[in-house]
């Protein structure tokens, strides 16, 4: 393994320290896209390794309006004040794809969070990403652990078909539906639902409580219609409202519970190494095509695709069928 830099080594002992402002450095060297930032962040990452893996993983999804930021914030206040956890929070804020920008707004969602020295919160931007989750989050997953965090949540954009992406970086995978929407499976896509470990139906404030309780109970009826995503282990569906703080120590509980079952069956240490392989594909495809940009003749080659795409009658087909003659005279000798 080669030296770290003296940059990168005192990145290194400020994140094992539990210093903040070096966390968000280095997750940021893991973003940047200046390849000679890539391979230090590589480096940065083998050496902490050994660190990471110590944390609880959880992926929070939701449609916009469901109240994730403000569920986040309860739970996570709840883990610090109540059982004295380091809790990191990965919110994963949309790109626009006009723009490339995002609001990352997150922190002002957060408010007490935010404030809090024993939390960290970091907005990512979602580059456009199908489902939400930012191509770096893996890394920042480990980079937290590594700086001591115990609960590492990670809040995703939304509900969509893509947004299965996340059940293969956490450990418990929880939806969060709104009162008057909670009974509706039809609104939801099925590969997300085979993918819940944990439904919670927010918002069961004053006199919503009781629908909201209905609503639960029917859709822990319709969930039994699913298959199991893990042997021995029905898809939980709870209440709460975040706002009051009620609900959230059950939801915790059942947090716990599931950790508690994946790991006497040996299923926990399955999917960790599940999610190492679904992380390195990442790593290993985006390291290829990035590579493979940097070929004078890759080059040559896509500008000519380019140029020819803007012309007159463009064939998409032809031309991606011509790119891949041509990769594979580059290539195969």
């Amino acid at each position: 393994m080669a030296q770290l830099s003296p940059t990168i080594e005192t990145l290194k002992m400020g994140l094992l320290a539990g210093d903040r402002a070096s966390l968000s450095q280095a997750i940021t060297l893991c973003e940047s896209s200046l390849s000679v930032h890539q391979d230090e962040s590589i480096q940065l990452l083998e050496e902490l390794l050994p660190q990471s893996g110590n944390s609880l993983r959880i992926g929070v999804s939701g449609i916009p309006g469901a109240g994730k930021s403000t569920f986040i914030e309860a739970l996570g206040m709840e883990l610090i004040e109540k059982h004295h956890k380091k809790v990191a929070v990965l919110a994963i804020d949309p790109t626009s794809e006009l723009s490339g920008g995002s609001i990352l707004g997150d922190k002002t969602r957060m408010d007490d969070l935010s404030r809090n020295v024993n939390a960290f919160i970091r907005p990512t931007a979602s580059s456009t990403q199908l489902g939400g989750v930012a191509q770096y989050t893996q890394s920042a997953i480990v980079l937290c652990e590594a700086a001591g965090f115990d609960v590492v949540i990670v809040e995703t954009v939304g509900v969509g078909q893509s947004e299965i992406k996340v059940n293969k970086m956490v450990d418990i995978f929880l939806l969060l539906q709104i009162v008057g929407a909670g009974d509706d499976l039809q609104g939801m896509k099925r590969g997300i639902l085979e993918c819940v470990d944990l439904v919670v139906v927010n918002k069961a404030d004053g006199e919503l409580r009781q629908k909201a309780e209905l609503e639960a109970a029917n859709l822990k009826k319709a969930l039994h219609l699913f298959p199991q995503k893990h042997a021995g282990w029905s898809t939980e569906v709870k209440t709460c409202s975040s706002i009051e703080k009620r609900g959230i120590a059950s939801i915790w509980h059942t947090i716990q519970a599931h950790q508690k079952h994946l790991k006497s069956s040996g299923q926990f240490e399955l999917q960790r190494r599940l999610q190492t392989e679904a992380w390195f594909v990442d790593l290993q495809n985006k390291s290829l095509f990035d590579f493979l940009q940097t070929l004078p003749t890759v080059q040559a080659l896509l500008t000519k695709t380019k140029a020819e795409l803007s012309g007159a009658n463009p064939n998409p087909i032809g031309l991606l069928r011509e790119m891949k003659t041509a990769l594979k005279e580059l290539f195969i000798r």
